[in-house]
């Protein structure tokens, strides 16, 4: 025989609190006990807890009541209004070609596997803010499928592969917090959660009846949940903030009721009449009818917001047929306007009661209510798809875990918004410096890695958790920012000791930092860029030193205002070691180098390069003796100077050649060249002779001639 399994639920609802002791054997529930306590004050709005102690109060007594006549109660499962509700799907699949056969906990696990991926989708989503997080309340299986094929069931099937797709519920921490806060106060542990709209599609449409497209809506006092359900699945979840405390609002503004007493008047309203006492005391009789025609807009208003929810959620039209549950589905004449809203006609809008729960059985005592099916649906979704957390601390905060498998600490961190990265320190900033065009990437120092203690024990991410465990996670430290000098990268380059023309000297290399001289200790920075210029060669030193350069042009020549070439330069010779090297020789550590004088060329020498012939020239013999004559041609300037053949120029000197007398050399130009003095005593009459014949005194005369001066007494000798 079966034991049967006790169930204890509890439906915290805007106006009451419900709770219910179920008992479960063969799949066949039976309701043996239900207690219903209204809260004391308006201590939940819109199905948000706003007053914890109060709430906790009426769980209490609940509790209290229950224990007398079913013994102690630890562990209770409970439903959250669809309040700031966010919907997702997810789907999960596995290999299953080494599985015998699919358990009922592996298809658990599957499903709870795709709640986890819906429950990332959602926080990835533009929909949740960056710091919100979202609890799972509830989940429907969309399909399942075996080997890429859709199956109604996965349990005892075998294959290659078997997956499934789910639609899960999720609200924000705040409202879930609130609610184990108040369990907690009332010393109860949360056995499992869901929403209020999943516990009533449990117990009210069967997975038969799905393939239709009905939608139940769960009308409680502050929110009113809806769900969808086509193609043999739930398809859609939703809530619109508005319920049986708008037309218990409407009531106490009209008639001047103090909230209590609108609520009981609105529950009295099947009766013919009324009585109405209002805060001043008056009290009146008051036809049921009146009262339900002055409530008829606020009605209106209470269908016209479901019904447009219906339709966003069933892609903008109205479904087959609408179930209406929970205590405001009650309201006189809610249907007929849901009927027009969604125009249906109105034997397609029914309100269920415990008389549609299908394999649910109920003490004698119990009263059939649309209130009483949500509660039920609660304890038996606990127990169909139930939704389990456990709670552990990180860093002192309390941080909710789902748990669709054994949890990690890993787990944990990142519910609470630890990311993976965030456990080691971050490394410091690397920098990029170019050396002599070539890239080289200096990175930063790593992070240190972060202490984990789980109950002040040290351990890794893979470790699991338990139930009330508290984690310690004491972050790294970052890393410190790539750093280095020049002398990081470049080295240190030996220096070089020479003795040039008796003097010592130091060769090191110049380095240059962003094209400006930089010694081996400074700081880089990124994207700085080194130069290392070695110098090698005596062409290296001498522009070092600032020496004058090793050959250019000593002159500049012009003849006749014409710019000419030349092919003289100032050259210095080098020596090393006594022997004659180039410029380009390669200068070694410790040679002694010496530097010849540099020549220059003469004028003449430049003259002959240019073609330009300075002087004519004739050797003759005068009176005997032989005489060389020279006659110029050319004036010399030397800078605009003019100046004699013989004076010697300068590097850099522009020197001139122009040509200025073109006349023959004559009788007359000997006497430049030989020393002559007429005789004082003697003839007086003389003859110019050349080569034996007269001449005239400016005739002219060759190398060669003989030449001489014939005197006598009288003339024509």
């Amino acid at each position: 025989m079966t034991v049967a399994t006790t169930l204890f639920a509890l439906d915290i609802g805007t106006r009451s609190v419900v709770g219910l002791i179920l008992q479960e054997e063969d799949g066949i529930y039976h309701v043996a006990d239900l207690i219903s306590v209204e809260h004391k004050e308006r201590s939940m709005i819109d199905g948000q807890i706003h007053n914890i102690l109060s709430v906790a109060k009426v769980i209490t007594e609940i509790k209290a009541e229950l224990e007398l006549r079913h013994g102690p109660l630890k562990r209770v499962s409970v439903a959250a209004a669809g309040r700031a509700l966010k919907t997702a799907e997810g789907s999960m699949e596995i290999n299953t070609s080494e599985h015998a056969i699919m358990s009922m906990e592996d298809v658990n696990r599957l499903e709870l596997g795709a709640v986890q991926q819906a429950q990332q989708k959602l926080l990835l989503s533009d929909s949740v803010p960056m710091d919100d997080y979202y609890y799972c309340v509830g989940y429907s299986v969309l399909r399942y499928k075996l080997d890429g094929e859709e199956i109604g069931s996965l349990i005892d099937q075998t294959g290659q592969s078997a997956s499934v797709e789910v639609i899960a519920t999720f609200l924000p921490r705040v409202v879930v917090e609130s609610l184990l806060s108040a369990l907690k106060r009332a010393e109860l542990e949360m056995e499992a959660l869901t929403l209020e709209p999943i516990a009533a599609i449990n117990v009210l449409i069967p997975p038969s009846m799905r393939r239709l497209n009905v939608a139940l809506v769960d009308i409680g006092a502050g929110t009113s949940d809806i769900a969808i359900t086509n193609d043999n699945t739930v398809t859609a979840y939703g809530m619109v903030p508005i319920a049986g405390d708008e037309i218990t609002e409407a009531l106490s503004n009209h008639y001047l009721l103090d909230f209590p007493v609108a609520e009981l008047t609105k529950r009295e309203l099947a009766e013919e009449e009324v009585t109405i006492t209002d805060i001043l005391g008056f009290e009146q009789q008051v036809a049921s009818a009146e009262v339900i025609t002055i409530l008829q807009p606020a009605t209106e208003r209470l269908a016209q917001s479901i019904s447009e929810e219906i339709r966003r959620l069933n892609n903008g039209r109205s479904p087959q047929a609408v179930m209406v549950v929970g205590g405001g589905s009650l309201t006189p004449r809610l249907t007929d306007e849901l009927s027009r809203c969604l125009e249906l006609p109105l034997n397609r809008i029914g309100i269920r009661g415990l008389d549609a729960l299908s394999g649910v059985t109920y003490a004698d005592e119990i009263e059939s209510s649309p209130a009483l099916v949500t509660p039920i649906g609660i304890a038996i979704a606990a127990r169909r798809a139930p939704i389990h957390y456990m709670s552990v601390t990180v860093n002192d905060k309390t941080i909710r875990l789902f748990e669709l498998k054994e949890m990690s600490v890993g787990d944990a961190l990142l519910a609470a918004k630890i990311k993976p990265g965030e456990l080691y320190g971050k490394p410091g900033l690397g920098m990029s410096v170019t050396v002599n065009s070539q890239t080289i990437i200096i990175p930063g120092e790593h992070g240190t890695p972060s202490t984990l203690l789980v109950n002040g024990r040290p351990a890794s991410t893979k470790d699991l958790l338990s139930n009330g465990d508290q984690i310690q996670l004491t972050r790294g430290e970052n890393g410190a920012d790539a750093s280095a000098s020049v002398r990081d990268l470049v080295g240190d380059i030996p220096a070089k000791q020479v003795i040039f023309n008796n003097m010592e000297k130091t060769i090191s290399p110049t380095i240059l930092l962003n094209g400006e001289k930089a010694s081996v200790d400074t700081a880089l920075h990124d994207r700085d860029e080194i130069q290392v210029i070695q110098k090698e060669t005596i062409t290296d030193l001498l522009a070092e030193w600032g020496t004058l350069a090793t050959s250019q042009n000593p002159v500049q020549l012009f003849v006749n205002q014409k710019r000419i070439q030349t092919k003289y330069s100032v050259t210095t010779a080098y020596l090393v070691g006594g022997r004659t090297v180039s410029e380009s020789y390669v200068v070694k550590d410790g040679d002694i180098i010496q530097t010849e004088p540099m020549t220059l060329p003469t004028i003449e020498q430049l003259a002959q390069e240019a073609g330009v012939h300075l002087f004519d020239q004739a050797t003759v013999k005068f009176n005997g003796v032989p005489a060389n004559i020279r006659k110029k041609r050319y004036v010399i300037r030397i800078n605009g100077q003019v100046v004699e053949e013989s004076a010697p120029p300068a590097p850099g000197d522009k020197i001139e050649f122009d040509a200025v007398d073109h006349a023959p050399i004559v009788f007359s130009d000997v006497f430049a060249f030989v020393e002559y003095d007429l005789p004082t005593t003697g003839p007086t009459h003389y003859q110019l002779m050349r080569n034996g014949e007269p001449i005239g005194f400016y005739d002219p005369i060759f190398s060669g001639d003989v030449l001489e001066i014939r005197f006598s007494d009288k003339l024509n000798i």
